[in-house]
């Protein structure tokens, strides 16, 4: 009977079941990072466009808008907030062109308005006057 030689393995044998190992074991691990990390940034105010702010709380900016500063967070809800300056002889004809529908609520601020859209859309505008012509308005809106 003849002695059979033993069987080597060939160098790339090695490199594909290391290949192999590190997919299977590696890339649940890096799955979990991933969404560890994806999870950890929800909810997060982003900037954003305030065109599209205002389109999502049913309002638009006003002419004479400036510094105009929006932010964008999304988890189960929607939050957007919009805050800019504008004069102060048009803020409270802009409040009521803009949002008809609001109704006066109690704040901190000079001018505070709630206005709701079908019970899935709150947009709380508060005017607060600053020194001089000028009127800080603040838009947050929400839906459910």
């Amino acid at each position: 009977m003849a002695k059979r030689k033993p069987v080597k393995a060939r160098p790339w044998t090695w490199v594909w079941a290391t290949v192999v190992m590190t997919v299977v074991c590696g890339g649940p691990m890096a799955l979990l990072g991933w969404g560890a990390m994806a999870w950890s940034e929800m909810g997060e105010a982003k900037p954003a466009d305030c065109a599209e702010v205002m389109t999502f709380a049913r309002g638009t900016l006003p002419a004479d808008a400036r510094d105009a500063r929006c932010t964008l967070a999304h988890f189960q809800d929607t939050l957007v907030e919009a805050e800019f300056r504008m004069d102060r002889a048009g803020a409270a004809a802009w409040l009521t062109v803009t949002y008809p529908a609001g109704e006066p609520s109690s704040c901190e601020e000079d001018v505070c308005v709630r206005a709701s859209y079908d019970e899935a859309l709150f947009v709380d505008v508060t005017i607060a006057y600053e020194d001089g012509d000028t009127a800080l308005v603040r838009v947050e809106a929400f839906d459910l």
